[in-house]
């Protein structure tokens, strides 16, 4: 099996990757001591400056190929914010930041949103860089429901549903998911580049 470090802390962004890449070893960065005090600042203006900002910093810094991801949620009629600051939109934990958004929406009537995921592989042996995205669209719920996932998964409704991504069953979320998008691209490049390597 395949390890490749996930350049990320957050156990829950951690488990869900793991489900989905079910053929690769994900490592954490709490478990190599090298790593204990890198994290880099996400000064990027996109989700893809920031993801390689990630990916570069754990990989020089490790030595290890590495995947690292940036993601967030993008609200229209809030001229896309959250968006890059979705993880730091307001000091405080997932529900003060969910129940911001629903406040600055409350006399909106467009509750159009996306979530965005953008992972990068790079690989600091050759330097190595690839981008893959991944996008749901939805729109927000009028107050948070469901107590599954986390960030703004309970005051998100994916198109075509009526059940927030806090109410879906895990595995259901995982299928319609920005972050499976993304992943699943990744894991498709990854695949092909094995069996390239191999022939």
């Amino acid at each position: 099996m395949s390890k490749i470090l996930f350049a990320t802390r957050n156990s829950n962004k951690l488990r869900e990757a793991q489900e989905i890449l079910v053929d690769l070893e994900l490592l954490s960065p709490t478990v190599i001591s090298a790593l204990k005090n890198i994290d880099p600042a996400e000064t990027g203006a996109t989700f893809e400056e920031n993801a390689k900002l990630k990916a570069r910093a754990y990989g020089r810094a490790s030595g290890l190929p590495v995947i690292a991801e940036d993601a967030g949620l993008e609200v229209a009629s809030l001229n896309n914010q959250p968006g890059v600051h979705s993880a730091r939109f307001i000091a405080g934990a997932d529900r003060d930041r969910y129940l911001k958004v629903l406040d600055l929406l409350k006399e909106q009537t467009d509750r159009q949103a996306r979530f965005v995921a953008v992972i990068c592989w790079y690989d600091p042996a050759n330097n190595e860089t690839k981008l893959f995205r991944g996008t749901v669209t939805g729109q927000i719920a009028q107050e948070p429901r469901g107590t599954s996932g986390f960030g703004y998964d309970p005051i998100f409704i994916p198109k075509g549903y009526d059940q927030t991504f806090g109410e879906l069953e895990a595995n259901v979320k995982h299928q319609l998911s920005h972050r499976k998008k993304a992943l699943s691209a990744f894991y498709d490049w990854w695949q092909a580049r094995s069996v390239n390597l191999l022939t």
